[in-house]
C-alpha cells in the first residue's frame, strides 16, 4: 500500500460548521502494576530513629596565600628645567653660560621664529581686553534665599484617659531640658474630670513624664524659678497660690491662707528679680495683684486693685479681671497687665498710691486681653492678643498701636515674640493652626502657616534658644515644633532695620494723635463759638428744654465748618496745578 495516497474523512454536520475548536487534555495509563501479596512477608516494623539531612550544597576549605603588592608614591620637585646632569643650576656662572650656547644654536633661532608670532598675537589679545576685569561689581552680592519651615519633634499627652485641657506651661532653667505644664478642665458647667494631676516631662522623653504634681485642686498656672529649677510657683482654682520643691515631693511644700488669697481662680503667677529670688506676684479674675514671698506664703506682703473708677478708693467689687499679666526683669519694678474690658495697665510698683502705680493705660483691644508680652530686645513695645487682632505698641504712643495684623477668621488663642529673632512672633488660633509672622519679611500676612492639630490650640512658649516652642491643645497634648534658621537666627542688619521699622511707625502715630488733638481742640472751641453766638441771640431757652437740639446744632455747624475747609483745599490744591502748569507752557 502506497502511503503518501492515505485519507482520513472527517464527517460533521453543517449546523456545527463556524464553531470555535475547544482542544483538551485526556489522561493515559502508561502502566498499570498490580499489588503482589508475596511482598508482605517480606515486611519488617523498624523502631523510630533520627537521621539528618543536608540540603545545600557541602563546600571544602580551600585557601590561597598571595603575595601583598607594595605601592608608594614618588615624585620630582621641577623648579626650573631642562639643565643637563652635569649642570648645577644654582650655579650662576655654569647657567648663563649654557645658554649663551644654546642661543648660538641655528635650531633655537628657526624654533623662536616659529613660536614668536601666535605668542605676540596671545599677548595682544590678552592687553586689549581684560580677562581678569569683574563685570557688576557695583551690585552688592544677593544671599541666597533661606527656606522657612517647621517639623513636629516630639508629642506629649496626657496619661490619663479622660484628656484635659493644658491652660500653661513653662520651661526649666537648666538649658531648657525639662517642661512643667498645668493641667485643667475651664470648662466649669460641665466638670467630666476633677483629676487635679500635672506633670513635669522630659524633653527627651514623651512616654511618660517624669515627675508627677498633685496638688488638692487643679493648677491653672505653674512657673519654674529663674534661679532654682527645683522651685516652683503656682496659681490655683481656689485662688490660692502654692509653693513647690520637686526634690521633697510630688505634693505642695507652703499654700497661702485661702482668706487672705483671691476671691476668684488665680490664672497669672510670675517670679520678681528680687535678691532672695523668693518673691513673686500673681493675679485673678478678682482684679487684684498680690506679691507674695515664699518664705511666708500664708499672706500677701502687698496688695493691688485695679478698680479704675476711683484708683485712691480702691474697692474689690469694683474692680476689673485681670486676664493677663507680664513682668520684664530688666525693667525693675514695672509690671504689665491686660484686663478683661481690653485696656492695658503699665504700672509701677514704687508708686505711692494705687493711682500712680497704674498711671498709664493702653486701649488695646475690644474684648479681654488675652495674652500681653513685651519684645525681648525692644522692651519699650509690647503685643497684645485678642478677640481676631494682634496689635503691636509703643510706649511712647498710648492712642493707637504702631502695626496690627489684619483680622482672622479663626478667635486668637494667644501669641509670643521669638527669643532669638526679634522680628518674628508667634500666633495660636481655635482651628489648630500656628502663625509664625516676621514683620522685616511682610506685614500683611504670615511668612509660614502650619496646621498643628485639629483641636484648640490654648498656650505657646518659645524655648530660651529659640529653634524649638512648645503648643499646647485642648486635648492635653503638648507639640514640640522646631524652626527653620531663617525665623531663628538674625542677620546682620535686622537689629538697624527692625529699629528704624519701629521709629517710623512710633513717629507717624505721633503725627496722627497731634492732629487727633489739634482737631479735637478745633471742634471744641468751634462748640463754645456757635453757644456763644446762639446765647447772644436769646435762643438759649429751646437749648434748655431740649438739649438734643443744641446737639444737632453744634454737630451741623461742625459739620459745615469741616465741609468748608475741605473746599478750600481743593481750591487751593488746583490753583497749584495750573501756576505749574503755566510755569511750564
Amino acid at each position: 500500500m502506497n502511503n503518501n495516497n492515505m485519507q482520513y474523512t472527517y464527517t460533521k454536520k453543517r449546523l456545527q460548521f463556524g464553531r470555535q475548536c475547544n482542544f483538551t487534555n485526556y489522561c493515559k495509563v502508561e502502566a498499570d502494576i498490580k499489588p503482589y501479596a508475596g511482598y508482605t512477608n517480606h515486611y519488617v516494623q523498624i523502631d523510630p530513629l533520627t537521621q539528618g539531612t543536608q540540603c545545600s550544597k557541602i563546600y571544602s576549605v580551600h585557601e590561597v596565600n598571595t603575595n601583598t603588592a607594595t605601592f608608594r608614591d614618588s615624585g620630582i620637585y621641577h623648579s626650573e628645567g631642562g639643565w643637563p646632569k652635569d649642570l648645577n643650576a644654582k650655579d650662576v656662572e655654569q647657567t648663563v653660560r649654557y645658554k649663551r650656547k644654546i642661543e648660538k644654536d641655528e635650531l633655537y633661532i628657526h624654533t623662536m621664529l616659529q613660536l614668536l608670532p601666535p605668542m605676540e598675537q596671545c599677548i595682544l589679545q590678552n592687553n586689549a581686553c581684560n580677562i581678569y576685569e569683574q563685570y557688576f561689581s557695583y551690585m552688592e552680592p544677593v544671599s541666597l534665599i533661606q527656606r522657612v519651615y517647621s517639623r513636629t519633634v516630639n508629642v506629649y499627652r496626657d496619661i490619663l484617659p479622660i484628656k484635659r485641657q493644658i491652660t500653661h506651661l513653662s520651661w526649666s532653667p537648666d538649658q531648657g531640658n525639662r517642661f512643667a505644664a498645668s493641667y485643667c478642665n475651664t470648662d466649669f458647667k460641665n466638670i467630666i474630670n476633677d483629676n487635679p494631676q500635672s506633670y513635669i516631662w522630659d524633653v527627651e522623653n514623651p512616654n511618660m513624664p517624669c515627675m508627677i504634681l498633685k496638688p488638692f485642686c487643679p493648677i491653672l498656672t505653674l512657673e519654674y524659678n529663674p534661679k532654682d529649677s527645683n522651685i516652683l510657683t503656682s496659681g490655683l482654682m481656689t485662688g490660692q497660690v502654692a509653693c513647690w520643691d520637686i526634690r521633697k515631693g510630688s505634693e505642695p511644700v507652703e499654700t497661702s491662707l485661702v482668706k487672705f488669697s483671691h476671691r476668684d481662680l488665680c490664672n497669672e503667677v510670675l517670679w520678681i528679680n528680687s535678691k532672695t529670688g523668693t518673691e513673686f506676684f500673681s493675679a485673678s479674675k478678682d482684679g487684684q495683684i498680690m506679691w507674695w514671698d515664699i518664705r511666708k506664703l500664708q499672706m500677701p506682703t502687698e496688695t493691688l486693685v485695679i478698680d479704675l473708677c476711683k484708683t485712691d478708693d480702691q474697692n474689690v467689687n469694683k474692680a476689673i479681671g485681670i486676664s493677663a499679666l507680664q513682668f520684664e526683669p530688666s525693667m525693675g519694678t514695672r509690671f504689665m497687665c491686660g484686663l478683661e474690658n481690653g485696656i492695658v495697665i503699665s504700672g509701677n510698683r514704687k508708686g505711692k498710691t494705687a493711682s500712680e502705680k497704674i498711671a498709664t493705660r493702653f486701649k488695646a483691644q475690644y474684648g479681654p486681653v488675652i495674652n500681653l508680652e513685651r519684645n525681648p530686645t525692644f522692651v519699650k513695645n509690647f503685643l497684645t492678643v485678642g478677640d481676631w487682632t494682634t496689635r503691636i505698641w509703643s510706649e511712647d504712643c498710648r492712642e493707637s498701636c504702631i502695626a496690627w495684623t489684619p483680622g482672622h477668621r479663626d478667635f486668637l488663642m494667644g501669641g509670643a515674640w521669638s527669643i532669638t529673632r526679634f522680628s518674628v512672633f508667634f500666633l495660636i488660633k481655635m482651628d489648630g493652626t500656628l502663625d509664625v509672622w516676621d514683620l522685616l519679611i511682610q506685614q500683611d500676612s504670615p511668612v509660614l502657616s502650619v496646621k498643628v492639630c485639629d483641636e484648640v490650640l490654648t498656650y505657646i512658649k518659645p524655648h530660651e534658644q529659640g529653634q524649638l516652642a512648645a503648643i499646647t491643645n485642648k486635648k492635653g497634648t503638648t507639640f514640640l515644633l522646631e524652626f527653620s534658621d531663617a525665623l531663628t537666627i538674625n542677620q546682620k542688619n535686622d537689629k538697624l532695620l527692625f529699629t528704624a521699622l519701629l521709629d517710623r511707625e512710633t513717629r507717624r502715630e505721633k503725627v496722627k494723635e497731634a492732629k487727633n488733638r489739634e482737631q479735637k481742640l478745633k471742634m471744641k472751641s468751634l462748640r463754645n463759638t456757635n453757644f456763644e453766638t446762639e446765647c447772644a441771640t436769646g435762643n438759649t431757652k429751646n437749648y434748655e428744654d431740649d438739649p438734643k437740639c443744641l446737639n444737632c446744632n453744634i454737630d451741623n455747624a461742625v459739620l459745615i465748618h469741616c465741609e468748608e475747609d475741605y473746599d478750600n483745599a481743593i481750591k487751593a490744591e488746583l490753583l497749584k496745578e495750573e501756576g505749574i502748569s503755566n510755569g511750564t507752557a
